[in-house]
């Protein structure tokens, strides 16, 4: 900075205005990213299911996720691997029905949430960690810290709920 160059004390303020905005747009740019990837995974996911069915590991699934993987990694980059398909498959399974994802989750969080069979746990998991704008390593400390189970368990349930705040 030049240092001949006379600043009003409001600089300082201006400065922080301008960089609150730009912090503001970062992260809405990020969550619409976010929201956008989830939702191609989950339609990816359903894609695979309605061509492989309920078995993916079958010849004909198999085969067709190693094809999808080969295409969709030479245009699109890395991503795509056999493996993420069948987890993206695995996400549309678990989640058959699009407006119960929730938008706030992204798929750090679902690749989480995937791992938990029992759907009504899973759902509360979900709608907690959407309530209280969990971070993924928070997440994944509530679900090893069995909090739903602690919290069925629990009579004073608003108690085990601010111990996890």
């Amino acid at each position: 900075m030049n240092a001949s160059i006379q600043l009003s004390p409001e600089s300082e303020n201006t400065y922080h205005a301008i960089r609150a905005s730009v912090v503001q747009a970062q992260q809405k740019l990020s969550s619409a990213v976010n929201a956008a990837m989830v939702t191609a995974y989950w339609e990816i996911g359903k894609a695979i299911y309605n061509a492989c069915g309920e078995n993916d590991r079958a010849a004909y699934g198999k085969k067709l996720l190693d094809y999808l993987s080969q295409k969709l990694t030479a245009e699109f980059g890395q991503g795509y691997t056999v493996r993420n398909l069948r987890a993206m498959r695995q996400f549309y399974c678990s989640f058959p029905i699009w407006h119960t994802v929730c938008a706030e989750l992204s798929w750090s969080h679902y690749r989480l949430l995937m791992r938990i069979s029992d759907e009504k746990m899973r759902t509360f998991y979900m709608e907690e960690c959407a309530k209280s704008a969990w971070s993924v390593r928070q997440l994944d400390r509530q679900i090893n810290t069995m909090y739903y189970e602690r919290i069925l368990a629990s009579r004073d349930k608003a108690a085990v709920a601010r111990e996890i705040q």
